[in-house]
């Protein structure tokens, strides 16, 4: 694979290679129990002293505890866990409490589910509450000030791990001083740690959370502090361990490593500081504007961590972004990582107030302290890269090839599906179930093609005059409205309450079912209450795609079965025996563009994007017999194209499980590895 640019910090990085040799030692030298009483246990436990004593250097304390944990989620947990412990003694005790558990409306989920989680198995009855953030995503001052008389515990962050949204914590801690002196107060400080300056001692925060695995520690360490005089009750009974505080055997891999991270911080000759951070930043805001023109950053620079950018590129997913970013050999995300798997927009932009088309598109960039000149500059130059194939792609986010600019395209936003239909001859398009998201993405590629888009049809909407411009009559007999496209028509239909709608070419006045080059229209009922007037061969696209199967020929359709997922060498094997095999890249253009997939045992695949599959499925199935092997990045999109042809009778789809991520793809040698 090309060698990556990894700009995904804010996730997790990479462990420093000294910090990973600590662990080695500490794994396979100084491997006694800490909590033993002869030499090598004292070993052990030097590590964990010193590891602490950092600690306490970076954060600014020389009072309160330090916990060690597997991670800021415990940290977390446990944190929530002493305070509302403390809540229900001080009922019991017939004293009065508050009634709120307040969070920042973009907090890590770790926080309100905690809350919620510990509130509930308690039975202490709180009401959770959010508190809003602004534009900036920074903290309502005005709205904490209400709460916070009212509120057991506030939760905040020091920096958002979504955005790099820096909070306000001056002032939010003026506010807890005056309006919220019960409240206890937890920060989370992940991604403050070694690029904000730290003085715990010296604020009025009672609990902090820190994770090892954000700042080239490993993963599976962590540490909280509590204050002196906050209330402490441990999540982790047991052999007494960490002064009872957090029992069970020291990590003592994580604790050392993450102390040889936190002691070069504490002596500050390793990781870069705010200065050089937010001159790299600001160059890699350069290379962005330069390869995106269309750019908007999602949070101000002023107010940002200098390792941090989230930006929206109108018109493009952020899906489509992270393919391309992929292919060109950038790791970037489309933001927290514990949220990667789910389609639902961020809520940490939804909380800001941004546009939907801005969270639908939103990228989040980030490198750490120990990124350097060569980097940058190279990082630089895969943007441009990336900006580069996405304008050489031209219609990459369509999959059109302007020459070719006839037939139908898919535009799926999550489940939802807009269908492009595009007329050669007449030059014209009519975009079906237009989504808010898609509209500066239709807009371009129709200035792009030169073309008139002739109407946009919502679902359950009818044709009516104008756009109506003539009557059609059905296989069955019926007649129906149409809008002319070229040499063919797009009819409305109406069966047994399902409203759907057929494309293709009439005879005269009539459209024959065999005519019916495809159909639209919801999944199921429609396309079985529309069935005396399609076709064998008509192509069912749906309005909606819950099943990731593109498309479906309703006469064809049977179980796609299973085991149809290659393995590498299950490929090679495959190529070596089928000569008639072919391989097909679903990636849209401008992933293809940025990065060529080279040679599958030394064959090259075709390029047929994912949303011109529907477009191109009877051709697909008229060779019934030939091997087809879908391939993508990730196998995602390859599986969805093999799940559609298995579907409608094509026993001969195969994917490359993996995708080329996992399979040893080599693209410069064009080689196949070995698995």
């Amino acid at each position: 694979m090309l060698s990556e640019i990894y700009l995904d910090t804010n996730a997790t990085t990479p462990v420093w290679p000294t910090a990973a040799r600590m662990a080695l030692q500490v794994m396979q030298t100084d491997y006694g129990n800490p909590s033993s009483t002869h030499s090598a246990g004292l070993r052990a436990h030097r590590h964990m002293a010193r590891a602490r004593a950092a600690a306490r250097r970076v954060l600014g304390t020389e009072t309160g505890q330090v916990v060690f944990t597997s991670g800021a989620t415990e940290a977390i947990q446990t944190a929530v866990l002493a305070a509302l412990c403390d809540v229900r003694a001080r009922r019991a005790r017939g004293e009065a409490t508050g009634s709120l558990l307040v969070y920042g409306a973009t907090e890590h989920k770790a926080v309100p589910e905690s809350l919620a989680h510990w509130n509930a198995v308690l039975g202490l009855g709180l009401e959770l509450k959010a508190l809003a953030v602004d534009a900036a995503g920074r903290h309502d001052l005005d709205a904490l000030r209400a709460l916070a008389p009212h509120a057991v515990m506030v939760c905040t962050m020091a920096a958002n791990n979504e955005t790099g949204a820096v909070s306000d914590l001056p002032g939010l801690e003026a506010v807890m001083r005056t309006e919220g002196a019960g409240a206890l107060w937890l920060v989370d400080c992940v991604q403050a740690l070694g690029k904000l300056p730290l003085a715990l001692d010296r604020t009025r925060i009672d609990y902090a959370a820190f994770s090892g695995h954000k700042l080239y520690a490993p993963k599976g360490i962590g540490l909280l502090f509590v204050r002196n005089g906050a209330p402490f009750t441990a999540l982790m009974a047991g052999g007494g361990q960490e002064t009872g505080q957090r029992s069970g055997t020291e990590n003592m891999a994580g604790i050392a490593a993450f102390g040889t991270v936190l002691e070069a911080l504490a002596r500050g000759d390793t990781f870069r500081g705010p200065a050089p951070m937010r001159d790299w930043r600001d160059r890699l805001v350069a290379a962005l504007c330069d390869a995106f023109p269309g750019i908007v950053f999602n949070t101000p620079l002023d107010h940002a961590l200098p390792t941090t950018l989230n930006f929206s590129v109108e018109g493009y997913s952020s899906s489509e972004l992270l393919d391309v970013f992929d292919a060109a050999g950038i790791r970037v995300s489309a933001g927290s990582a514990c949220s990667a798997t789910h389609a639902a927009p961020s809520h940490v932009l939804a909380a800001m107030g941004l546009p939907v088309w801005r969270a639908a598109s939103a990228v989040r960039l980030s490198f750490g302290p120990l990124a350097d000149e060569a980097f940058i500059a190279e990082a630089c130059a895969r943007i441009a890269a990336a900006g580069a194939a996405i304008r050489a792609g031209h219609l990459a986010q369509s999959g059109i090839d302007p020459r070719q600019a006839d037939g139908i395209v898919q535009l799926a936003g999550g489940a939802q599906c807009s269908w492009l239909l595009l007329d050669a001859d007449s030059r014209s398009a009519v975009l079906l179930y237009p989504r808010p998201a898609l509209e500066t993405r239709v807009q371009r590629t129709i200035r792009s093609l030169g073309y008139t888009l002739q109407a946009r049809i919502a679902p359950d909407q009818t044709l009516s005059a104008p756009a109506a411009t003539r009557s059609v009559r059905l296989a069955d007999g019926g007649m129906a409205p149409a809008l002319q496209l070229g040499s063919k028509v797009l009819v409305q239909v109406d069966r047994d309450g399902c409203q759907a709608w057929l494309y293709g070419a009439t005879d005269g006045d009539t459209l024959a079912a065999s005519a019916v080059r495809c159909a639209f229209g919801p999944p199921g009922p429609a396309a079985d209450a529309c069935a005396g007037v399609l076709g064998p061969d008509t192509v069912w696209c749906p309005e909606r795609d819950e099943e990731a199967c593109v498309a479906t020929i309703p006469g064809r359709q049977r179980s796609p079965g299973s085991g149809w997922a290659l393995s590498p060498q299950g490929l090679a094997t495959l190529l070596a025996s089928d000569a008639a095999a072919l391989l097909v890249d679903v990636r849209e253009p401008a992933e293809f563009h940025a990065q060529p997939p080279g040679s599958f045992g030394g064959r090259a695949p075709v390029n047929l994007p994912l949303s011109r599959l529907a477009d191109q499925l009877r051709t697909l199935l008229d060779e019934p017999e030939r091997t087809l092997i879908f391939v993508c990045r990730s196998g995602g999109r390859s599986e969805n194209a093999a799940r559609c042809l298995r579907l409608n009778g094509h026993r001969r789809a195969w994917t490359l499980a993996g995708g080329m991520a996992l399979a040893g793809v080599d693209t410069t040698s064009t080689a196949l590895a070995e698995a």
